[in-house]
């Protein structure tokens, strides 16, 4: 097996694998600006992860092959020159790597930096309640009075309603003992202290209906702590609340 063969072996390989991951990673859609974040590097890290894999692989699968019937091998040559390349070539991987990563986890929709979030809007607030075995979602009268100009409060228990393309920032706490707010398909999740308010800031991009559950177990009811994400347009939500508002 030549140096030509095993090069287009490793090509080949490079070509099925990221066909195959390719599918995978576009399964995954954007419905907020966390999940899109979070997304882009891992399909980032997917695709430099797969030529890597093949050369490690291919290498050994063709030094078990050439070798296979070597009955008196000899020991490793010193070869300073490959374990330069290889040190060099391990160091600007690692560094594409921790810039990459360091992108994504300095964004303030991924770390929840309310104070740093670069939006036209300031974003509406909205304060999630838990309490075993339910979520209440309280919208201050800042909020109301921003969407609809009524200054009055608007709870509403067991479905989060919120506008499309608007930040949103939502105070996670608890009345009674520890939760944990989480939304997959929105990539949201944060813990919720009694006493104590944990921001979210997001971004949903897309309407639709998303799943609520509790992720830190909370006692014998924890399986049934759930909620729904009501993601809508904002002229549907400025509806919504003002019916709320004014009910």
């Amino acid at each position: 097996m030549n140096t030509t063969r095993v090069g287009l072996t490793a090509l080949l390989g490079t070509a099925l694998l990221v066909l195959v991951a390719d599918p995978v990673v576009a399964q995954a859609t954007a419905e907020s600006t966390t999940e899109s974040a979070i997304w882009n590097l891992n399909s980032w890290l997917l695709y430099l992860a797969v030529p890597i894999a093949v050369l490690v692989e291919g290498i050994l699968i063709y030094t078990v092959w050439k070798y296979r019937r070597n009955e008196n091998p000899l020991p490793t040559r010193e070869n300073r020159r490959l374990e330069i390349v290889w040190t060099i070539a391990t160091a600007i991987v690692l560094v594409a790597v921790g810039v990459g990563s360091y992108t994504v986890m300095a964004n303030p929709y991924v770390t929840n930096s309310q104070a740093d979030v670069p939006a036209e809007e300031e974003p509406l607030e909205v304060q999630v309640v838990a309490q075993k075995y339910s979520w209440t979602f309280e919208y201050p009268t800042e909020t109301v009075a921003a969407v609809t100009g009524e200054s009055t409060t608007v709870t509403n228990g067991g479905t989060l309603v919120l506008p499309t393309d608007r930040p949103v920032e939502l105070n996670v706490t608890s009345r009674d003992w520890l939760h944990s707010f989480h939304v997959p398909a929105l990539a949201l999740k944060q813990d919720a202290f009694p006493g104590r308010s944990q921001p979210i800031t997001t971004v949903v991009e897309e309407s639709g209906t998303y799943q609520l559950y509790c992720a830190e177990y909370c006692g014998v009811g924890h399986s049934g702590m759930l909620g729904t994400v009501d993601a809508r347009s904002q002229a549907d939500f400025r509806a919504w609340l003002a019916d709320q508002a004014g009910g």
